[in-house]
């Protein structure tokens, strides 16, 4: 069996502090395997490009809207879709600030109230789809309406948005959006809790679901939709990781090709949580790197390979690789990503 692990914001970028938690299992993987490199990309770029789209450059526009809508059960058709997630605008000193979904802690009943009062603000050109209290989906029911933004929130957080913010035609559109967001009981309560509240939505990944998408995996196991959009479309058997490795390899067959998303780690390394990047890192390193480990030397897994989007680089590790001892483990702070 090969399995292949997807793993964005694993490693530190240079400017950062790196986490303190010990991973030995994975950074045995790393030392032992064989790197090989490619362009640096975000996750939904390496995921397109991955699956065979056209169109999958790092420059160019990835259908999140519609791949998360088909990960969500819903049949994306003719239509162009754009991601709304629901976002928190923080005015610095001279530029807005993007706080992302992930931060905001956002249940499933307050996203289905906020989303509730936007619709008839939507109704006639766009429907609303709060897929998951984190992720929202815009339906775009006439097709004259231009791209709007430029990124995933998760990877504009901290930043300043000005450049990113969508064209001119949106902008009344955003501003009838935001003031009923202001005025929502839901915000109200947020605020009174101290709590961010929400009072915009981030409109990104717009387009048309593709034609196909194909891979050379039996399975994907994934939380993040647009894994699980391309897998669906490719008619990949396709499911959620559960809870690590061993519950994985209780359920998966010997042989084969199989991909996994691990992307725990993106919303706190975006956020600068260093604590709770530590934390996550080590629970990664409990519940799947070293079982995955204990795996690969047992022979239950053939080769493992760690694929980290935005370093440009994978660690690809067969079994025999773990006899090269004189490739010492080397800490993940050695694997800095210097900033563009």
């Amino acid at each position: 069996m090969h399995l292949e692990l997807v793993v964005p914001a694993l490693f530190p970028a240079q400017d950062a502090s790196p986490p303190s938690a010990p991973a030995p299992a994975l950074e045995l993987l790393l030392a032992r395997g064989r790197r090989t490199h490619a362009e640096a990309a975000s996750l939904e770029h390496w995921l397109c490009k991955a699956f065979g789209l056209a169109g999958a450059p790092a420059g160019s526009a990835v259908p999140v809207g519609a791949l998360t809508a088909l990960a969500g059960g819903l049949d994306p058709g003719p239509h162009r879709w754009l991601r709304a997630d629901p976002v928190h605008l923080r005015a610095g000193r001279d530029h807005l600030v993007l706080v992302p979904n992930q931060a905001l802690a956002l249940s499933g009943a307050e996203a289905d109230a906020l989303a509730g009062a936007l619709a008839p603000l939507l109704a006639g050109k766009f429907t609303l789809y709060p897929l998951k209290p984190d992720q929202w989906c815009l339906r775009i029911e006439n097709d004259d309406e231009s791209a709007a933004g430029a990124g995933a929130p998760i990877e504009l957080a901290g930043a300043n948005i000005e450049p990113h913010l969508p064209a001119k035609q949106w902008h009344a559109l955003l501003t009838e959006l935001q003031m009923a967001l202001h005025e929502h009981p839901v915000n109200a309560a947020r605020d009174a809790r101290g709590d961010p509240v929400i009072n915009s939505l981030w409109l990104w990944g717009a387009g048309k679901q593709p034609a196909a998408a194909r891979g050379p995996w039996q399975s994907v196991s994934a939380e993040e939709p647009v894994a699980l959009g391309l897998a669906r479309l490719a008619g990949m058997r396709h499911r959620a990781p559960g809870g690590g490795a061993a519950e994985w390899l209780e359920r998966a067959p010997e042989e084969g090709r199989h991909l996994m998303v691990l992307d725990s780690l993106r919303g706190a390394r975006a956020l600068g949580d260093l604590d709770e990047v530590a934390r996550r890192l080590q629970a990664l390193e409990d519940v799947w790197f070293a079982p995955l480990l204990a795996a690969l030397r047992a022979g239950r897994i053939g080769m493992v390979t760690v694929h980290v989007p935005e370093a440009a680089a994978s660690f690809e590790t067969a079994r025999g690789d773990l006899r090269r001892f004189w490739r010492r483990s080397r800490p993940l702070a050695s694997y800095t990503i210097t900033p563009a």
